[in-house]
């Protein structure tokens, strides 16, 4: 947009050199790096704000075309109620899972519990034996 090349960079330093005393000139500098901050910061904001309404216009265009091919898809399609097979199927899953919460567990088989000392195949000192004795 505001594009300087090099080039004009030079005509300019040359420019300030001859018109700025040396000792103001770190002064001019600074000045000039705030000033060229504070426009960036200004244009920054500008191409902000009209990315956004560019991006509210764009989604305010795609919910028109999703309305209207949904009002197109539902005139095509009507509501069935033969075409919802997952209405049936709930309340059939619905009875049965109630009435067996209810219900306490069942146990399938008994656990079996075995000694420490036979699973490992080693014999272990047998604490509990030496404390009665």
């Amino acid at each position: 947009m505001f594009d300087v090349a090099p080039s004009e960079l030079l005509v300019l330093g040359a420019v300030a050199l001859l018109v700025i005393p040396p000792k103001d000139l770190p002064k001019a500098m600074r000045v000039a790096g705030y000033w060229v901050g504070r426009a960036r910061g200004v244009a920054r904001q500008f191409r902000t704000g009209f990315d956004d309404m560019l991006r509210d216009a764009e989604l305010k265009e795609m919910e028109q075309r999703w309305a209207a091919e949904n009002e197109r898809i539902m005139r095509e399609h009507p509501n069935n109620p033969q075409m919802l097979p997952f209405d049936d199927l709930t309340a059939d899953f619905e009875g049965p899972a109630e009435a067996e919460s209810d219900a306490a567990p069942k146990m399938v088989e008994q656990p079996v519990v075995k000694d420490a000392r036979l699973a490992v195949g080693t014999t272990l000192p047998n604490i509990v034996d030496e404390k009665q004795s």
